[in-house]
């Protein structure tokens, strides 16, 4: 007896990890999350550990676990793995005051953010597919071009006054 298991939202080559009350704004947060988004995840985890920004060692801790997720829950090879989504949000904001002159105060807000990751399993094989096929728009592309400039647009002859009548 208990309640029914929710299904699950992402899909079976995807594991995700969420951090919460990560103590900076989200905006500052979402600089560190654009260098990792669409990376794979040990280019993701060099760029996060050389990084000269503060809150880039929380995310990496955020991006480790869900290569952990990933590996251990979802049995996912994590030589492919990829990140496919770093979104940032709000979380609380703690608000003090700083005292001002004349016995006043002036409000001081301290924001948290949370931050999610998602990883995907995708295969080399996938990859160098989408790759050459790339390629080989880029060729068509490149060949069509060259042909229509080296022809100019035919014009239609003027009609006279007797074709017209």
């Amino acid at each position: 007896m208990g309640k029914e298991a929710r299904a699950r939202v992402l899909a079976d080559n995807q594991a995700k990890a969420v951090g919460y009350n990560i103590r900076t704004s989200p905006r500052k947060l979402n600089l560190v999350a654009q260098t990792i988004r669409g990376k794979k995840v040990d280019a993701a985890l060099n760029e996060l550990t050389f990084s000269p920004k503060r809150v880039s060692h929380e995310v990496k801790k955020v991006l480790q676990s869900a290569i952990a997720n990933a590996e251990n829950n979802h049995d996912l090879d994590v030589d492919d793995l990829v990140v496919i989504e770093a979104s940032v949000g709000k979380n609380m904001v703690l608000q003090r005051f700083h005292a001002r002159a004349r016995g006043r105060g002036a409000s001081v807000e301290k924001p948290f953010a949370q931050i999610t990751i998602v990883v995907e399993e995708k295969a080399a094989k996938e990859e160098e597919r989408k790759a050459a096929a790339k390629a080989t728009k880029a060729s068509k592309g490149k060949a069509e071009g060259k042909s229509a400039a080296k022809a100019p647009a035919k014009k239609k002859p003027a009609k006279t006054a007797k074709e017209s009548a």
